[in-house]
């Protein structure tokens, strides 16, 4: 039975941010994340870090500066999910604004894998013959693919976020800022982020030259706030102000034809879109066609300033999605039947292979085992030639990509590839390694976790005080920018059941009283009849049904009372 608690909330900040106008209710939840004055709430961008800080930022874009000045062909490389995509876009749009001789390419993830492979260089090579290639959200690991451009004459610029390695490519120019000695503050930068400042840069050198019609960079923001909260980067103050400013723009009818047909096909309405419907409605929408298909759909669909076009995209799209979610579930059902006739559950880590799963769609499942078993767990599906493709997720507590390090200083030889973050990281092995993998994995974990770590705990904002719930309370819960490392509110009280029914065959529509108030609420997945009083744990919301707009608990956990 997973722990219920409540946030600590340092008296101090939750004062200064009272006194300072903030809302009763929202003051506590922001002093629960570290907060300590209403100044880190502002979101204007003259509060973003300054492109400078970056390491090699401004030399990177003097180099892109004379290549588009001498006219050379720039080719962009993306990753394959939505923050490769959003990245992408955002090279794209801005610098054919600013005068460059553009194209792009994706990898196709079932042919030539992650990043910049010595494949993909040739690919790029015989079929679009650029001078320089511009990596987004890949390249920092692509030691031998930057090898195989230099042989091949093609200058590398690398844009990317995610840890290095202890080897890095020998490209052009490199930012990344992860990277040794990058002074930049924010560490938590996405692809998309990492891209969006090069184009800040940029921009900046052009205008030092006397270039003329220069864009307006913030038009893009819509795709930065995408690309951020749909990789589940840690929402930072730098990473809220990009996200608040992109929803800006969305709610005001400014964003991209492509992200309002996502937002349509998802029956999602721009002018009240929040973080919510980016990490849960349109990023899985987008990063479909990069799990079942190829990248480059979803790119089109981001670049394309031809609406009807980019409606068309968006429901092929949304058509995969739901293939996906077909596949997902079945998937999902078979690794539970797998874990059933195995003790692997009761151990540190999940590991799983199925040579039928669909590699795409490993991640995913990873994250369901994940979640129900709270340990970190890998998915893997059959790759080529003998390899699996792995893709993983983790607990808090365990740096994912740095516990597949340390298992390949044990086994050298053992991992062929890996790379990630501290949640999510992705790696190859031999089909034959499976078990030598799972036991040596296992083996790691156990010396970096305790087995406190392995207890689930529901971490909530403490009780919703009943003259706090209101409707004008749940309208700025919605509009507040919450995510990763800055999690949405959630609330735990105690309740009586008034009246409960089953909706849509598999969820509970549930009326409960608490101090004598009535609330609607809904439990989804669970049809069930609840107890006459429970403990409740749910996220206070809005509901819009028939022109009719009221508050509504959504329901995540239950326990008796």
């Amino acid at each position: 039975m997973p722990t219920i608690t409540t946030r600590a909330v340092t008296l101090e900040n939750l004062a200064a941010l009272t006194q300072s106008g903030v809302h009763p209710l929202l003051a506590r939840i922001y002093a629960a994340r570290g907060i300590a004055s209403d100044q880190q709430l502002a979101t204007g961008l003259e509060r973003l870090h300054p492109p400078q800080s970056m390491l090699n930022l401004t030399h990177m874009a003097v180099l892109l500066a004379d290549a588009i000045g001498q006219k050379k062909k720039l080719l962009i490389i993306a990753d394959y999910d939505a923050d490769g995509a959003t990245a992408c876009a955002v090279g794209m749009r801005a610098l054919r604004l600013m005068g460059a001789h553009m194209d792009y390419l994706v990898p196709n993830r079932f042919e030539y894998g992650y990043g910049l492979t010595p494949e993909i260089v040739q690919l790029a090579a015989r079929e679009k013959t650029p001078d320089v290639i511009i990596t987004v959200d890949n390249g920092i690991a692509s030691v031998d693919g930057v090898a195989e451009a230099n042989r091949l004459g093609i200058k590398v610029l690398i844009t990317d976020h995610h840890l290095p390695g202890d080897m890095l490519p020998d490209a052009w120019c490199i930012i990344n800022p992860n990277q040794h000695g990058c002074p930049f503050p924010s560490k938590n930068l996405a692809g998309v982020g990492v891209m969006f400042y090069l184009m800040l840069a940029l921009r900046a050198v052009l205008r030092e030259r006397g270039v003329a019609n220069l864009p307006n960079l913030a038009h893009l923001l819509d795709l930065v706030a995408l690309g951020t909260v749909a990789d589940v980067v840690r929402l930072d103050e730098n990473n809220r102000i990009l996200v608040s400013q992109g929803l800006q723009r969305i709610r005001a009818g400014r964003a991209q034809p492509g992200l309002l047909a996502l937002l349509r096909v998802a029956a999602r309405d721009p002018a009240r879109v929040g973080t919510y419907d980016m990490g849960f409605a349109v990023g899985p929408r987008l990063n479909a066609a990069g799990r079942l298909t190829d990248m480059s759909l979803g790119i089109e669909c981001l670049v394309t300033d031809d609406a009807a076009r980019a409606q068309e995209i968006a429901q092929e799209l949304d058509a995969l999605n739901r293939e996906r979610r077909a596949i997902e579930a079945d998937m999902q059902e078979a690794a539970l039947a797998a874990l059933e006739k195995t003790a692997t559950a009761t151990g540190y880590t999940v590991c799983l292979y199925d040579e039928l799963w669909h590699q795409g769609v490993i991640g995913i499942v990873a994250s369901r085992i994940k979640d129900k078993f709270h340990r970190p767990a890998v998915a893997f599906a059959r790759g080529i030639a003998g390899e699996i493709k792995g893709s993983g997720r983790s607990i808090r507590g365990l740096h994912l990509r740095d516990a597949l390090d340390l298992v390949s200083k044990r086994a050298p030889g053992l991992i062929l590839k890996f790379g990630g973050h501290a949640a999510a990281a992705g790696l190859t092995l031999r089909e034959n390694d499976f078990a030598q993998f799972q036991f040596l994995f296992e083996d790691v974990v156990r010396t970096l976790l305790s087995p406190a770590d392995l207890e689930r705990e529901i971490e909530t904002d403490g009780s919703l005080p009943v003259k706090h719930a209101t409707l004008e309370s749940a309208h700025a819960l919605r509009d507040g920018i919450w995510g990763q490392g800055f999690p949405e509110p959630r609330f735990s009280d105690p309740f009586e059941i008034v009246q409960q029914r089953v909706v849509g065959e598999r969820h509970l529509k549930l009326r409960l009283r608490r101090d004598g108030k009535i609330f609607e609420g809904i439990l989804f997945g669970h049809s069930e009849p609840l107890p006459e009083a429970i403990r409740a744990v749910y996220r206070f919301s809005i509901n819009e049904y028939n022109g009719v707009t009221s508050t509504q608990l959504m329901v995540d956990h239950w326990e008796h009372l």
